[in-house]
């Protein structure tokens, strides 16, 4: 079989002089947090909402990506699955942590918390009871950060032993794990985004907000997956480890999430315009007022129409100044598109430009905390799966049936069934397929 093909050598990249970016980012963020909260306590429980609900969106999207690895026994994504395994661990505890200012000012910040409308007859109050009261509320986030530190730390774990014995029974194991898993992903994820950011405003309705919060947070994941790639790879880290495929399947995933967000974002909309139920409608009238209206369009022409209009061409996926642009563009749409659910609540007349400065304050406190303790947990093992029984295979060194998925996408398939086929009893297995 033909090596699989190389690109271009790309200049080694030293990040040495970088290495003490998350411990600015921490001083910087503590100061920014600090002072907002002193100004004003209750808009800073709103920025940190706001980061904290950004960050919890790269972990679970890593986390994602990590339970379909296994689902459905890919092979391409192995040398990639390190990464989303770290990142998918920052969700608990390190995330728990955070999210204490939102319980500690979560009076402030739900409306609903109030005694007066958890006394009063709201019927859209208590229509959701007992899930939108006090305990509840708690109870719900214990149990969150439970099951997302038990099933991402349970196939990292598995995913580490593999590394020293390389026995079959962790690869079944991490399926068993992960089969259990997608259902508590899907289920947690949904009472995440309900009652951390739906919440705001406890009369709205929408039985499509989990999976839009799903939909954002795995295509920001995707595009931040693919710059990490990048760069350890250039830093050396996966030098000789990664294939073309690699790159192409992960700006394809950020493509077709790029149309899945779209397609659920103006779903969502759309059957609630057109119902036209008060109750539900005032959402997006709110969201018209001022200067929101100019972040929907950006939304719009930023978080669909550019990404996937540069990204039809199969080529973009490879172009890699294009990604690592639209990886820092998906952070800022991602922000963006937080800032469109969070925002509103305290800001109702439009975009709040004056404490931008404290989101970033916010932002850069947790990233720079997920960031140390990323670092230290990639330094610490194996940057890759070095004994995944498809390691061969995420190489391209290896596939076991010439198949578009399996290499085809560089132009390989047609080598690999030339060798087939000159094989003794191609012909018959030829005809029998």
């Amino acid at each position: 079989m033909s090596a699989p093909p190389h690109r271009s050598p790309a200049q080694p990249l030293d990040l040495s002089k970088w290495r003490q970016a998350p411990n600015w980012a921490i001083a910087v963020g503590l100061v920014l947090a600090v002072v907002g909260g002193l100004i004003n306590l209750k808009l800073f429980g709103y920025s940190w909402l706001l980061a904290f609900m950004f960050f919890l969106s790269l972990t679970l999207g890593a986390w994602f990506l990590v339970l379909m690895h296994h689902l459905f026994d890919a092979g391409w994504s192995v040398p990639i699955r390190r990464t989303c395994e770290h990142l998918a661990c920052l969700a608990s505890p390190w995330l728990a942590v955070g999210f204490l200012p939102i319980a500690l000012l979560a009076s402030r910040l739900y409306p609903w918390m109030g005694a007066e409308l958890q006394a009063a007859p709201d019927h859209a109050l208590h229509a959701k009871w007992p899930l939108f009261t006090p305990p509840a509320f708690f109870a719900v986030a214990g149990l969150c950060f439970v099951i997302w530190y038990l099933i991402p730390s349970r196939l990292r774990r598995w995913s580490l032993q593999q590394d020293e014995t390389g026995s079959a029974d962790c690869t079944r194991a991490m399926r068993r794990w992960s089969a259990v898993g997608v259902f508590l992903f899907a289920f947690t994820v949904s009472l995440g985004a309900i009652l951390w950011m739906k919440a705001l405003e406890h009369q709205w309705f929408s039985t499509m907000y989990g999976v839009y919060y799903f939909a954002g947070s795995v295509w920001v994941t995707l595009a931040t997956v693919y710059a990490l790639t990048r760069t350890l790879e250039r830093v050396g880290v996966l030098r000789g480890i990664l294939h073309e495929h690699q790159y192409y399947f992960l700006g394809s995933l950020f493509f077709a999430f790029t149309v899945f967000y779209a397609y659920i974002h103006f779903s969502q909309y759309f059957i609630i315009w057109n119902a036209n139920v008060p109750e539900e409608t005032f959402y997006y009238t709110l969201r018209e007022r001022g200067t929101w209206y100019g972040v929907s369009l950006v939304l719009i022409f930023g978080h669909f129409f550019l990404p996937f209009l540069a990204l039809l061409r199969i080529d973009a996926k490879h172009h890699f100044p294009l990604m690592a642009f639209f990886a820092g563009w998906a952070w800022l749409m991602h922000y963006l598109d937080l800032s469109f659910n969070i925002m509103p609540t305290p800001h109702p007349e439009g975009f709040p430009f004056a404490w931008v400065w404290l989101d970033l304050g916010c932002l850069a406190l947790i990233g720079g905390v997920l960031a140390k303790v990323f670092l230290k947990h990639f330094r610490a093992h194996a940057p890759y799966p070095v004994k995944d029984p498809r390691l061969g295979e995420a190489l391209g060194q290896y596939h076991p049936k010439p198949r578009l998925i399996s290499g085809g996408e560089l132009g390989e398939t047609e080598e690999i069934e030339d060798q087939i086929d000159g094989l003794p009893g191609s012909e018959a297995k030829g005809g029998a397929q």
